[in-house]
């Protein structure tokens, strides 16, 4: 790879060995043990005392910092904090060494069910988005509502931008490709995942990409790396041949929390097309698509998605002062659509 087109950066050999996690201007980073798991949860101090919680998870790769841009947009109407999955960010691999969506899903139970936090406005971007779903369906009881950006849901037919990635999951081929791409830069590397998953990748500031390149020198020194990637992109291509209940369509279908799907035109992972199958799962979903957004929308539109959520919280709210049943369909007229950058769509979908 041509490293020609990257912003400015340093060297690999001047960053620092020993390079801490980066915490954004008002976040906190503390670790939480479990029971056989230890999340670092990154976190920021709401505006004001009584907000209710969100939580926020990342996907296949990423890390809580995935959430960064989004937070502080709705530091007014809740108090956010997002968690590194077991083997990601700052958090250390699971004892059990299971990174199933299930095990994932499990963690996540777990630290709400610890901290007392719910229920929660429940955020998640692709494998975050399966985690999610999973959870809310599960546990009704802890989800409030559910903001889901490009969730990796089965797909029969995946695009073949997407087909590395999933290869990812097959046995011995994290091994070639360590060897393969044993030369190549952070920086090449940052630019890869950000061509990939960018709908625009020049929408990344130069230091965005800096702090990136720090982040995945930082990941590469980790022993455990590559195998909670391969093991989660595993525990993700294995949870798309589940069927009957357990199958990810299936538990869709049993969320009951207010919904908002929010998809990229530009995603090179998760289908466009999905939109309307997903708008049809869940139950009592709105759509935003945005045509000019990759698979990261929340880092590309954070203000496009933070305007979307604060639609979906007021309905959502409105229901409730309104003596909402809790059945399903009961919630309030959708929001207006959004209107912003990316040439914004937004539908609402009744079940």
């Amino acid at each position: 790879m041509s490293s020609t087109e990257l912003p400015s950066v340093p060297p690999a050999s001047a960053l620092s060995e020993a390079a801490a996690v980066r915490v954004a201007a008002g976040e906190r980073l503390r670790s939480v043990e479990l029971p056989g798991v230890t999340l670092s949860v990154r976190s920021r101090p709401p505006a004001r005392q009584g907000l209710p919680p969100a939580l926020y998870v990342h996907g296949l790769g990423g890390s809580s910092l995935n959430w960064s841009a989004l937070m502080p947009l709705l530091d007014d109407v809740v108090a956010s904090e997002a968690v590194d999955l077991p083997g990601f960010g700052d958090s250390p691999p699971p004892d059990d060494g299971d990174y199933s969506i299930t095990a994932h899903a499990r963690a996540v139970i777990r630290y709400l069910d610890a901290v007392g936090h719910g229920p929660v406005h429940l955020f998640g971007n692709s494998l975050g988005g399966a985690v999610a779903t999973r959870v809310a369906a599960v546990r009704p009881d802890l989800v409030r509502t559910l903001t889901l950006v490009s969730p990796a849901l089965p797909e029969l037919r995946v695009q073949r931008t997407a087909v590395p990635t999933g290869l990812l999951a097959v046995p011995g081929v994290v091994s070639l490709f360590t060897r393969i791409s044993r030369e190549w830069t952070a920086e090449q590397r940052v630019r890869g995942v950000t061509k990939l998953c960018y709908g625009d990748p020049a929408r990344v500031t130069p230091d965005a990409f800096r702090n990136a390149v720090q982040e995945m020198e930082r990941r590469l020194r980790l022993p455990y790396f590559w195998d909670a990637m391969a093991r989660s992109a595993r525990g993700l291509v294995s949870a798309y041949m589940l069927g009957g209940q357990q199958g990810l369509w299936r538990q869709a279908e049993r969320v009951l929390a207010p919904t908002l799907l929010v998809y990229g035109g530009r995603d090179q992972l998760v289908g466009f097309r999905m939109a309307q199958r997903s708008a049809r799962a869940f139950r009592d979903s709105r759509l935003v698509t945005l045509p000019d957004a990759g698979h990261v929308a929340m880092m590309e539109y954070p203000e496009t998605v933070a305007l979307a959520f604060r639609e979906l919280l007021a309905d959502a709210t409105d229901s409730a002062a309104e003596g909402d049943t809790g059945e399903p369909g009961a919630q309030g007229a959708p929001g207006s659509p959004a209107d912003a950058g990316g040439g914004t769509t937004a539908e609402s979908m009744r079940g």
